[in-house]
């Protein structure tokens, strides 16, 4: 793999079980991945631990980190914020695991113009029946909350062709392989790996001259 670190985003729509799919990559991979934490806004959900699935901050505390110039990116959803902590992404981008940040649309965009090799992932139910099912049987929204984020897909749907991939998530097994699957053939392409072919040129060209390599 690249001695570099690989940057990727993973976003769907609220319900497509992005936020499992992700862990289930961490669990079964664990030297290969690592989790970009975001900060937000919204209220804990049930078993949820603060570091852990984010960084929970008041609206005074998140606009300070952006008047800070702390975050690499961020957005309003469904009347709360989200973002990228800078320090972390930019400390392991220089090891040698692939980053993972699941984030909206939004920002991932963002970060695709400051980091152009950044792979996009959208997730999405096989059907939008099975999604509004999916956010019903969370039992932690209202029906207005669906409803809202019913509606935001919507908007989703409109601008997720900037995505490299389209994920459909209907047997998780199947897709957390899927997805582990595209980031490792990715990280292989010529592009990334540049550093480790002029390395070899170089021990070639020594091999030729007689010199040890």
């Amino acid at each position: 793999m690249s001695d570099t670190g690989f940057l990727i985003v993973l976003s769907g729509f609220a319900g497509s079980g992005k936020g499992t799919i992700m862990k289930e990559l961490l669990t079964r991979y664990p030297e290969e991945y690592a989790l970009s934490v975001s900060a937000t806004t919204r209220n804990p959900r049930p078993g949820e631990m603060e570091g852990r699935e984010y960084f929970f901050k008041t609206k005074e505390e998140f606009e300070q980190m952006i008047a800070d110039d702390a975050l690499l990116e961020h957005a309003s959803y469904v009347g709360n914020y989200y973002g990228t902590p800078r320090a972390y992404v930019e400390e392991q981008l220089k090891s040698s695991r692939s980053v993972i940040l699941e984030i909206e649309i939004q920002g991932a965009l963002l970060i695709k113009e400051k980091f152009p090799d950044t792979l996009l992932l959208f997730v999405t139910p096989p059907s939008a029946a099975i999604l509004r099912d999916r956010l019903i049987g969370r039992g932690t929204e209202t029906p207005d909350v669906v409803h809202s984020r019913m509606v935001r897909a919507i908007e989703e749907a409109d601008g997720c062709e900037a995505y490299d991939y389209l994920i459909i998530n209907d047997d998780l097994d199947t897709c957390v392989e899927e997805v582990h699957h595209i980031i490792r053939s990715e990280r292989s392409r010529m592009r990334h790996r540049l550093s480790e072919i002029e390395t070899i040129r170089n021990d070639l060209k020594k091999y030729v001259k007689g010199e040890p390599i």
